[in-house]
């Protein structure tokens, strides 16, 4: 009787400035928060955890609004302390809502809150996710998440759902970000398509990818089922699942440890996250994971894919753009109630309903000592003062630090906040942005004195609310010139 295959050995790799291993194949608890389990045993998941960890599926990543998870986690690591079981890896997250508090106590209560519920004295990963990169909080907050890993409290500071831009401006204004956790799959390529994969690896931050699997949708049980209805925001493909049910057959694995491996083989990835309830059954899709690490893709596996992707419509934007710009189609679905009004009062309200001026202050130091705003309304037009990368926080000199594209982002983030204060809905950041949001400005160029050394950028902007609800007509110069030759009195310039 010949002996069995060896299973293979799971991969193990390090964040980012940490030397704690972590399994490249995290469980993510997301299905602890309600609406999946009304009711969550603690004790039960809890040795569900040891079964995982026993297995060396040994790290976990929750959050703050998971449900219990952190119980979980907290009643796990109870049970260690008397029984000798194994510990874990824990990640979680801080997701506040849009409420303006940005004092560090309140940023001290959220990671002792966690503590506890975890019972541990640090966490290894705190990631931080940010609603609206217009308001300045989140800047305020990821200062304090420094200051509490100065404090031993927190190992590793991450993001979760960061476009590149935004990314790009943390690193530049000095902060350490260890990981980005962003939905990455063989159909969800913004990843590796935009710049953020890029900037991943030049500044060694790594990728903690979830959505790999698309909630079952890239499994064996789809295969040859009818196909649902398309949808701009989640573009199906047949062809590239029978591309990816043709690889698998070949490797004798299924069709979700191919799609795990093609997410885990992109350079700035360290791990992916899959859903796992902690019930009886978890243990059920082990070994399913555990062909993963049996795949080695191939070149020719590699064109399989690429070929089978050229029929998928790529997902808008980039990583993140979900939760903060329409149609919000996160995996949770329409989360754009988070995204508040508040800067819209009944009082602001009603006087652009009368026309009247309309002014906004952003609160920077400069409005008061200057004696001016941010920005002025008087009717339909809108009207931005030179704005820079001033910081609200008072331990960094300018945001984006030396790099003016950085600048410029933070300075749009500004502006962006002004004419959301009137209920509008603009672009995010610089120019792919304004791609994406089907606007192509006016450019007027001005060289003047800016107010300090570490100011690079000033942008002043102008709007006029209501013109796009009438439609864009463009003229080309091509356009021009055919206009000229058919009217001799015209002559162009």
């Amino acid at each position: 009787m010949g002996s069995m295959a060896p299973l293979p050995q799971i991969e193990r790799t390090n964040l980012p400035g940490s030397t704690r291993s972590i399994s490249r194949i995290i469980n993510g608890l997301w299905q602890l928060a309600g609406g999946h389990d009304e009711h969550v045993d603690l004790a039960s998941a809890a040795g569900v955890m040891d079964d995982l960890i026993q297995e060396g599926f040994d790290t976990f990543d929750m959050a703050d609004h998971y449900g219990d998870a952190e119980l979980v986690v907290g009643k796990h690591n109870e049970l260690a302390r008397t029984t000798g079981n194994s510990k874990s890896v824990s990640f979680s997250k801080w997701c506040p809502e849009e409420d303006g508090v940005m004092s560090f106590e309140n940023a001290e209560a959220a990671v002792d809150r966690a503590l506890q519920r975890m019972g541990q004295e640090r966490i290894e990963l705190m990631q931080y996710h940010a609603w609206n990169f217009c308001d300045p909080t989140y800047l305020h907050n990821l200062t304090h998440l420094q200051r509490l890993q100065k404090n031993g409290k927190i190992g590793l500071i991450g993001l979760t759902n960061t476009d590149a831009a935004h990314l790009k401006l943390l690193l530049d204004s000095g902060f350490r970000i260890a990981t980005n956790q962003v939905p990455t799959s063989v159909i969800d390529r913004r990843l590796t398509r935009g710049r953020l994969n890029d900037i991943c690896l030049k500044h060694d931050v790594g990728i903690l990818a979830y959505g790999t699997l698309l909630g079952g949708f890239l499994s064996e049980k789809w295969l040859d089922q009818p196909e649902p209805a398309d949808d701009e925001s989640k573009p199906l493909n047949w062809s590239l699942k029978k591309a990816l049910d043709k690889i698998a057959k070949r490797h004798g694995v299924s069709i979700s440890a191919v799609a795990c491996r093609y997410v885990l083989d992109i350079p700035s990835v360290k791990a992916i996250i899959v859903g796992t309830r902690l019930t009886s059954d978890s243990k059920r899709y082990l070994p399913r994971n555990l062909e993963t690490f049996s795949v080695e893709l191939t070149e020719d596996d590699r064109v399989l894919i690429k070929e089978a992707q050229k029929g998928l419509t790529d997902v808008p934007g980039d990583c993140g753009d979900e939760y903060r710009r329409p149609p919000y189609l996160t995996a949770s679905g329409d989360l754009s109630h988070h995204l508040s009004d508040r800067d819209r009062s009944d009082e602001v309200r009603t006087a652009i309903a009368k026309g009247q001026r309309v002014e906004y202050m952003s609160g920077s130091k400069w409005e008061p000592i200057a004696g001016y705003c941010r920005a002025v309304r008087t009717g339909n037009c809108i009207r931005v003062s030179g704005t820079t990368a001033n910081s609200p926080v008072s331990s960094l000199s300018a945001i984006g630090g030396s790099s003016p594209s950085s600048q410029t982002v933070h300075i749009l983030d500004i502006i962006e906040g002004a004419l959301k204060a009137w209920g509008l809905q603009v672009s995010q950041a610089h120019g792919w942005v304004f791609q994406n949001a089907g606007v192509l400005p006016a450019n007027t160029l001005v060289v003047s004195g800016l107010i300090g050394d570490e100011m690079l950028v000033e942008i002043e902007a102008e709007a006029e609310v209501g013109c796009a609800d009438n439609g864009v007509v463009r003229v080309s110069n091509k356009a021009v010139a055919k206009t000229t030759q058919t009217s001799p009195t015209h002559k162009s310039k």
